[in-house]
């Protein structure tokens, strides 16, 4: 082994190892070594086997004996269990019945509060409703010539109308300085001289003082003066008809009535509103019974007088047309109890009435306002405002609807600033003068910026508190101004247009006097007859002429 190294030697051990275990199990002795072992490992294994075998019956039956003790305890508690349940089941289906109820009479008290919810609104629509009813109502009522366009005639109990003046603290009256203005002298038809009393005859206490003391006394006395012609009657030999010389122009009837009593007539039935059974009366009396016109010939004097001045008023139309300025505006009577309409525009020194069948377009037609091209002055009438090149509102029925939305909405702030606003815009139009122009446009500026201001300040509240249905007048005055404000404030930039429509309001009072005198027209063609003679009487008198020569001059035959 010394020549061997460790690996050889080891492989070798090895080797001889597995030979000599090789030749053991050949001889059998392993064998039989091996099966003594393992009948020693089976009886052992069976020892343990028979051991287990024991246990595990032993512990099947406790195990069985424990299965019935639980079973049996299980049925117990089942038991137990099922009586509880039963008592569960009976309690819940109380509880469930219980539940039913409540839900049953909760339903009802819902359906109960809901009904109630439901009265309740209806309750305060009702109330809201009637509120505002009432207060449309109240505001009806309070309508008089301060808020609206009724005049102050037809309010039956219509509050004093106060003078605007502010008192100066001077004594009625002339003031001291002030020129006598005394009755004018008129010529003596008689002069008489008074007796000197006898004391006043002594000369040497009184004497002359070469001035004269004069005293008249006026009377009028209306007396009658009859023309009378007269023309022997002929008869021709050839035809038997009969026959006299032509009388001269207007003696036609057998007693006629010069122009003088016509236009007496014409003047207390058409100017002073006197009916016809007065006026007859009254030239009866007055001529001491000598002058008995009839109804019928008082009656055509209108028409008489209304076709003889058809050229003038066709003048007053053309004038109208081609004025700078002109005042339009409707105003309403009756006839033969259905309601009839008269059409009014006027100038400074000119008034044309037309009849017309109602108001709106068909109102308008055949009026100046339909052609005419100029500055136009009216109250928001809308067959109106659509005519004219420039259009100023009527400030005073504008005034009249803001008073009424300071009256019926108390909590707006913007009505009571235009009402100051107006105001100052008239009293500013009334101050300009031609040497302070530019002054004069400068405030109106400001006036313009303020009106802007105020109607954008309206429409803020109106969004958060809008108007009832009941009274729109304030919102929609509101809106309007937004919407055209230029219609409102036209007399701020151009200081010959008026800021009211004054000029024709006046003249439509005339007109509601004679429709309050009638009541009603009669004759087909008495309000247009009426609305003729009304024109030429109204442009007299802006004229400052002679009424009633005038009017008698219009009666003399062509």
């Amino acid at each position: 082994m010394g020549g061997q190294t460790w690996n050889e030697a080891n492989f070798l051990f090895w080797i001889k190892h597995y030979k000599d275990k090789v030749a053991a199990f050949e001889s059998g002795e392993i064998y039989t070594r091996m099966q003594k072992e393992h009948q020693k490992e089976l009886a052992y294994l069976e020892r343990i086997i028979r051991g287990l075998k024991q246990e595990l019956a032993k512990s099947r039956a406790e195990n069985g004996r424990i299965v019935r003790c639980w079973m049996q305890v299980a049925e117990d508690v089942r038991a137990e269990c099922e009586k509880e349940k039963a008592l569960m089941q009976k309690e819940m289906e109380k509880m469930r019945a219980q539940m039913q109820e409540a839900i049953r009479q909760r339903d009802e008290a819902k359906k109960v509060a809901q009904e109630k919810r439901e009265e309740s609104y209806q309750a305060r629509l009702q109330a809201e409703e009637l509120r505002e009813k009432n207060d449309a109502l109240t505001a009806r009522i309070r309508k008089d010539h301060t808020n609206s366009s009724k005049p102050s005639s037809m309010d039956p109990n219509h509050k004093t109308i106060h003078n605007s003046r502010k008192p100066s603290g001077k004594n009625v009256g002339g003031q001291p300085g002030h020129e006598h203005h005394p009755r004018k002298r008129l010529p003596a038809d008689e002069t008489h001289e008074v007796e000197m009393p006898e004391k006043y005859r002594d000369s040497f206490r009184y004497h002359p003082t070469g001035k004269t003391i004069w005293k008249q006394m006026v009377f009028l006395r209306v007396s009658t003066h009859v023309v009378e012609y007269t023309t022997p009657e002929l008869e021709d030999r050839f035809t038997r008809k009969k026959t006299h010389a032509p009388f001269p122009a207007g003696y036609t009837d057998d007693v006629n009535y010069d122009t003088s009593v016509k236009a007496f007539a014409f003047l207390l039935n058409q100017s002073c509103n006197v009916s016809i059974d007065r006026v007859r009366t009254f030239l009866r009396d007055v001529s001491e019974g000598k002058i008995r016109i009839s109804n019928g010939m008082i009656c055509n004097l209108a028409k008489q007088f209304s076709r003889n001045t058809e050229a003038e008023r066709n003048e007053l139309f053309l004038k109208h047309l081609g004025s700078e300025v002109l005042h339009a505006d409707f105003t309403f009577a009756r006839k033969k109890g259905k309601q009839t309409v008269a059409m009014i525009t006027a100038t400074e020194d000119s008034v044309l009435y037309q009849a017309r069948p109602k108001k709106g377009d068909e109102g308008v037609k055949g009026t100046p306002v339909e052609l005419y091209n100029g500055t136009l002055v009216s109250d928001h009438e809308s067959a109106i405002i659509k005519h004219g090149k420039r259009r100023q509102e009527c400030m005073s029925h504008i005034q009249r609807y803001v008073i009424a939305s300071i009256e019926n909405e108390k909590k707006m702030k913007w009505n009571r600033r235009l009402r100051r606003w107006i105001s100052m815009a008239i009293k500013h139009w009334g101050t300009f003068r031609e040497e302070d122009a530019d002054a004069w446009h400068k405030m109106s500026g400001r006036l313009i910026e303020q009106l802007v201001e105020i109607v954008q300040l309206g429409m803020t509240e109106y969004e958060y508190d809008p108007p009832t249905m009941y009274f729109k007048d304030g919102f929609n005055l509101c809106k309007r101004m937004k919407e055209s404000p230029d219609d409102y404030i036209l007399f701020l930039r151009d200081p010959t247009v008026p800021p009211t429509n004054n000029l024709a309001e006046r003249c439509a009072r005339k007109y509601k006097r004679k429709a309050h005198q009638v009541m009603s027209f009669r004759g087909d063609h008495g309000d247009e007859h009426f609305c003729n003679a009304l024109s030429i009487l109204e442009t007299l008198k802006l004229k400052k002429l002679n009424l009633y020569h005038e009017v008698s001059s219009r009666f003399a035959p062509s």
